[in-house]
């Protein structure tokens, strides 16, 4: 059974940091490529982070400098390092994991606010 848990939301002030992860199982983990989304509350879904099966990076715009995704595939785990938090960035955070010619799956989100 395929399953994307996401972890290590919650309520920070302004300025601070966060760790989320993301725990895989069920499937190839190191052959997917692992991306964060987030939503706000009544905003469509947007994506911030991505990183390829090969450790490749990219970013959003307004994630870049601040945000860092990074995997560990011996513990079928990804991570996306929140830094200098913006009460904007406030959001369900999900995990998504990719690959070509397989169907994607999702986490179930996890909950980040940002307010002082």
């Amino acid at each position: 059974q395929v399953q994307l848990v996401e972890s290590g939301g919650g309520l920070v002030q302004p300025g601070g940091s966060l760790r989320l992860s993301c725990a895989a199982s069920g499937f190839t983990f190191s052959s997917y490529a692992m991306r964060w989304y987030r939503q706000a509350a009544g905003k469509e879904r947007e994506w911030v982070a991505g990183i390829s099966a090969g450790d490749s990076t990219s970013y959003a715009d307004s994630m870049l400098g601040r945000f860092t995704i990074s995997r560990d595939n011996g513990k079928n785990t990804a991570y996306l390092q929140m830094n200098s938090l913006k009460p904007e960035d406030t959001a369900v955070y999900y995990c998504n994991a990719v690959r070509a010619g397989h169907s994607p799956y999702w986490g179930q989100g996890t909950q980040v606010t940002v307010s002082s």
